[in-house]
């Protein structure tokens, strides 16, 4: 399985140079993909990967006709 941190749910970006991904399932932050993280330290593909659901950023107001 190829498994794509910034496509997960559980993915976050830090303000922190030193450790700039993280990953809020199994609550750390590093200065690797958290996926490779994983790997590294269990010798297996994250158990917890979940695609994240993307939700439109706009929508036509029909009665304005504005973007909100």
């Amino acid at each position: 399985m190829n498994i794509v941190c910034g496509n997960c749910k559980y993915y976050f970006v830090t303000h922190d140079k030193n450790r700039p991904w993280g990953c809020n399932k199994f609550g750390f932050k590093s200065n690797t993909i958290p996926c490779q993280e994983v790997k590294n330290a269990s010798g297996t593909d994250c158990a917890y990967y979940e695609k994240k659901s993307f939700k439109k950023t706009r929508e036509i107001n029909k009665h304005a006709g504005k973007i909100i």
